[in-house]
Formats: C-alpha cells, structure tokens, sequence
C-alpha cells in the first residue's frame, strides 16, 4: 500500500511539473533550426525585446512593501484581538473572517473605482494598497498570539516596558516562525499577481513581471516565437523556483510550526 501512494506521489508531482519542463525546453530550444539545437539566445533576445529590468525592479519593490507593510499591520491589529478587549471586538473580528471568504476578484471594481477617485491610476501604489492589510495574516497571527503564556507579557510590564515595546520583544521573537510562513505565502502570491496590476497599470514604469510577460507573449514581433516566450517566462518563474529549491527545508519547517497544514 505504502508503494502504491509513493507511486502516485511521484506521477502526480511529474505530471504537474509537466508543464514546467515544456517551457525549460523552449527557452532552451532554437526554433528556427530545423534539428534540436541548444542556445541560450532566446534569453538574450528576449531580455533586448522587452523591458524586463524595469519588470524586475517595479516587481520587487511592490512585493517588499506590501510585506513590510503587512507584517506591521497584522502584528498590531491581531495583538488587539488576541489581548486587548474592546467593544465590538467579536463582531470585528468576525468581518476580518468573512474577507478570507470573499474572492479578490469580487472586489476588483469597487477598488478600481477607489484607486481613480484617489487620482493614483498607474501607480506602484496603486498596485499596493489594496493588500496593504491581510485578513488571513492577522487570523493566522492572532492564533499564535494566543498561545503566547500572559505571564510573560506582564514579566515585560513588571520591567517597564510599554505595549508596543512588548510586541517587539515578547510577541515578535516567539512568532518567528509564523512571520516566516506568511512572508512566504505573501511573497509568492505577489510575485504572481497578475489580474489586479493588469487592470490598475498602462506604462512599463509601474508594471509587474506578470503583466509585462503579458504584454511580451502578445506582442506581433514575439507572439510566434515560443522560444523567446518560454526564456521570457523562465524570467519570472526562476526566482521563485530557486528560493524554493535553496529554502525548502526552512519553507516546510516554517509551515510545520505555524500550524498550516
């Protein structure tokens, strides 16, 4: 039996890294050579024909900010639900709860019109705010928040220090690897973020890798050329698959001790 599902483990992860291997061979494939040829100017080109320097830049400024932002978000408001009582708090964190339920997609025209109303159309920080505060980041790090023993947060009072001093030294160290977790999961989803940044960006200066390779793929001078397309893709996939492959064990360790199973 235990054959049997190590088996099907393995089918299943090749069939799902099918796809991948499709792209590796044609950005490594010269498609104008009548035999299989191995080159690597399908990257060249590619890297010449679009902007994918400025991709590259706009991509990683959005994902650290938004992260940045995040972690102090979600640090504070899930300390106010995890030790703080106020009125209405049950209620509060309940609409917290429902966001977690409601696709993004669902929310796409209501923030558009927010973000024109706000004059910031075209922007980096266009792209940005709507993920500003996480829903599920303050779920998640509420839960460990209460699983902090109290006794220590009121050693940290005894010693003087204020609340947001407690946070730093008590809270923050014991959820590491939370922050760990979530920072991956962020990251991840706004490397490839594409629906949102589509529709709210128009210029080269602001878009993302996803929305760029978009552009790239549908552009008439390198629509029909696979190769090129396949390098092109590779551009945004191979970070993330190199962070995957370098940090796998701290990626599934970090998972493991944040209770997401």
């Amino acid at each position: 039996m235990n054959r049997l599902i190590n088996i099907s483990t393995y089918v299943l992860a090749l069939l799902w890294a099918l796809p991948l291997f499709g792209i590796i061979y044609m950005a490594f494939t010269d498609t104008k050579a009548e035999k299989f040829s191995l080159t690597f100017n399908n990257f060249a080109e590619a890297w010449r024909t679009a902007p994918f320097a400025q991709y590259y830049i706009n991509t990683l400024v959005i994902v650290i900010v938004i992260l940045a932002v995040q972690l102090v978000t979600m640090t504070l408001a899930a300390y106010a639900f995890a030790r703080m009582n106020f009125i209405g708090q049950g209620m509060m964190f309940l609409l917290y709860l429902v966001q977690i339920m409601i696709p993004i997609e669902l929310l796409i025209f209501p923030n558009s019109n927010t973000i024109a109303q706000l004059g910031i159309y075209d922007t980096k920080l266009a792209i940005m705010v709507p993920y500003f505060i996480s829903a599920f980041g303050i779920f998640l790090l509420r839960q460990t928040f209460k699983g902090v023993p109290y006794e220590l947060e009121e050693a940290a009072k005894m010693e003087g220090c204020s609340r947001l001093q407690t946070i730093w030294h008590v809270y923050v160290p014991l959820a590491k690897p939370t922050y760990i977790a979530f920072g991956l999961i962020s990251v991840c989803h706004q490397w490839s973020n594409f629906l949102w940044p589509l529709i709210i960006t128009d210029s080269d200066m602001n878009r993302p890798l996803t929305v760029g390779l978009s552009m790239f793929a549908k552009a008439s001078d390198s629509g029909a050329q696979w190769g090129v397309v396949g390098a092109a893709t590779l551009f945004v996939a191979l970070p993330l698959l190199m962070a995957f492959f370098i940090f796998q064990r701290q990626f599934i360790s970090s998972f493991m001790h944040s209770g997401i199973k």
